[in-house]
């Protein structure tokens, strides 16, 4: 695995894969500053500011086209002056790589 999550691409995945264990997930979080794990390490989770809704809105439009291209998408729930961002990979139930190329990609966004 690379730290240079945000130069990869989230491949599909298919299932009948284990999830990244909580260790290999904890290794991998160094590479996306600012990101938690939530819930035994099977989620990833950020949550960012923003002036107002507007902002945040508009925030939110980046992050969708950014995961229609990388074809992986997280849940994303919002509000005036916030977006709280959760990503994990459904299919397997926890974490895979693709979750934290997302979050290093998502951190590009201006």
């Amino acid at each position: 695995m690379s730290d240079n999550l945000k130069d990869k691409v989230c491949v599909p995945c298919q299932g009948g894969i284990p999830p990244l264990t909580a260790k290999e997930a904890t290794s991998l979080l160094n590479s996306t500053p600012g990101w938690e794990l939530k819930e035994d390490a099977t989620k990833l989770y950020r949550s960012f500011s923003f002036d107002n809704f507007k902002t945040a809105l508009n925030y939110i439009n980046k992050v969708g086209i950014l995961s229609e291209e990388e074809g992986h998408h997280p849940d994303i729930e919002f509000g005036w002056g916030y977006v709280n961002i959760t990503i994990l990979t459904h299919k397997i139930g926890g974490l895979h790589e693709n979750d934290f190329i997302l979050a290093a990609k998502i951190d590009e966004i201006e």
